[in-house]
């Protein structure tokens, strides 16, 4: 069965606050943990008022400390924005007060805009050194070796799995050389999706984490007890991507009744083609369509995005989702 995982942004909602967004991530990691998702991840995004999560390792803390199982990390980390030593500190951290329930996903984009990119004193060279920095990164929290000068304390030896993430062949290529799971970015560049995966399992070389290769795939999924309502709230992701096209980020904003009043029909196309691989519907609409997304990826792990205002009406997108996954699960068993 493919299991099904959580991208949660710490969306700051119209109407709400920063301190609602962690409160609301918090509940919405408990509710995946009731209801069995294998993974609940947080972004690194700066600058950007509708998103919470910036930084993202307090984040992480902070839903790990409040659920008790579900697998908790970083979708992603944007390593160019840090050294390696610092994140293998703070993740060394998070595995030593969480043990066995730390991930850490990383990107090599800013996560932000070129400004931001200054104030957060990044190197604007910093990208092209992302592989070294990952191997640096993985040393420090891997085993103590001969001669080591400097260690992570916490995370020597802590060996957090290491994901790469990325929306081009460019991870894909990296994370099969290195041998490392791979998650890519379909709920907002989903162009590349297929031609990255088949880079990925041909590059794949086996490594000390993985023997073979695991491809996640994500998408914006969002259910409702009726097809219109499904409908309604997916207009909240839909104003906010032609908010991005428009180049005026703002809070997520609350669902309205008719997209086509909201966007002109350049935006339609910019926005819509960002999100291609999105599931919005019922159970039962949702289910053909879904079924067929995970048998082109061969995926052996989808994570969703959920952009929905209403916080319960989010959970309850969820917990659709699960019985969802149990259907799919029953459809793949031969009778």
């Amino acid at each position: 069965m493919t299991a099904f995982s959580i991208l949660d942004l710490a969306h700051v909602p119209e109407g709400g606050t920063p301190a609602d967004a962690l409160r609301t991530s918090l509940d919405l990691a408990r509710a995946a943990e009731h209801l069995g998702y294998n993974r609940f991840w947080l972004a690194e995004h700066h600058n950007m008022i509708g998103i919470a999560s910036a930084a993202t390792s307090v984040v992480i803390g902070h839903v790990a400390a409040g659920t008790r199982t579900i697998r908790v990390g970083s979708g992603g980390i944007m390593l160019p924005n840090h050294s390696p030593l610092v994140i293998a500190e703070q993740f060394g951290t998070l595995a030593t007060l969480f043990p066995g329930r730390i991930d850490l996903g990383l990107g090599r984009a800013p996560g932000t805009d070129q400004r931001t990119s200054r104030a957060l004193r990044r190197d604007p060279t910093a990208a092209d050194t992302f592989p070294q920095d990952v191997l640096e990164l993985q040393a420090l929290l891997g085993p103590p070796q001969e001669g080591q000068k400097v260690f992570a304390v916490p995370g020597t030896n802590t060996n957090v799995p290491l994901w790469i993430l990325g929306s081009s062949l460019y991870g894909a290529q990296l994370a099969g050389m290195l041998g490392l799971p791979y998650a890519f970015a379909s709920h907002f560049a989903p162009g590349a999706l297929m031609e990255a995966l088949d880079t990925y399992r041909a590059r794949f070389e086996p490594s000390r984490q993985r023997d073979t290769p695991y491809a996640m795939v994500a998408a914006n999924v969002i259910l409702a007890d009726t097809e219109a309502e499904a409908r309604r709230l997916f207009t909240s992701a839909q104003q906010a991507f032609t908010n991005m096209v428009r180049g005026t980020r703002g809070l997520l904003p609350r669902p309205i009744d008719d997209i086509e009043t909201y966007w002109s029909p350049h935006e339609k196309a910019h926005a819509s083609s960002m999100l291609a691989c999105s599931f919005v519907g019922t159970r039962e609409s949702v289910r053909p369509r879904l079924a067929a997304f995970l048998a082109q990826t061969q995926a052996d792990e989808l994570m969703v995005a959920a952009a929905i205002h209403d916080p319960q009406a989010r959970i309850r997108s969820y917990e659709i989702l699960a019985e969802l996954q149990m259907d799919l699960a029953d459809m793949s068993v031969p009778a």
